[in-house]
């Protein structure tokens, strides 16, 4: 991955820094919706029963009914700390968006893309949680080519997370960059000089 950034940066004078986070937002509300689903779907199946076994001990049935509601409750609650796509659907697709479009603004500021001599710099992340991907371009680049053109960029890397791996994600995702600039007109200048690191950012919780 690093040879390619390099190889992008080299051709099309442009930093390019690409980032893959487990998640954008700790989320802290989603142990607490899965509790509050599994406390239902553990007393409506708890009615169910009784509802049919209309000879049930009262105590019985209130001790019971409540041992497997809460422990419905907690058993939901702790996986989504470890199913992914359990907490994910617990999250609403606009939320999602907006966290993993918030946690590449902060990556950006933090590794100070906006600082380069050119504004130049370009940032691909890819948010696992959230099912999402965000290019951010720093205004030498976004204004001649455009927001909406950086679209196919994440739609790259988007269409190949589906059927393949995160590396080969980006790699598909800096392949069509390095189109989309050259379309656009971007070479290296003589005196280019790489000016951030080329390694993959890899976080696994937000800041």
């Amino acid at each position: 991955m690093r040879a390619r950034v390099a190889s992008l940066e080299s051709a099309r004078g442009v930093e390019v820094v690409t980032a893959v986070t487990a998640r954008s937002d700790s989320y802290p509300e989603v142990p607490w919706k899965a509790f509050a689903l599994g406390v239902s779907l553990a007393a409506l199946a708890a009615t169910i029963v009784a509802l049919l076994e209309p000879g049930w001990g009262t105590f019985q049935a209130v001790a019971e009914t409540a041992i497997a509601v809460l422990a419905a409750g907690s058993v939901l609650a702790l996986a989504t700390v470890w199913i992914t796509p359990l907490a994910r659907l617990l999250i609403p697709a606009a939320r999602r968006e907006v966290e993993a479009r918030q946690y590449a603004q902060a990556l950006f500021l933090e590794h100070e893309l906006h600082r380069t001599r050119r504004r130049d710099g370009i940032l691909i992340l890819v948010s696992l949680l959230e099912h999402q991907v965000v290019v951010l371009a720093d205004r030498g680049v976004s204004e001649r080519v455009g927001s909406g053109t950086l679209e196919q960029v994440v739609a790259a890397v988007t269409a190949t997370l589906s059927g393949a791996g995160i590396a080969d994600a980006l790699l598909a995702g800096l392949a069509r960059l390095e189109e989309v600039l050259a379309q656009h007109g971007f070479s290296a200048p003589s005196d280019d000089t790489n000016e951030l690191a080329d390694a993959v950012i890899q976080r696994r919780d937000p800041p």
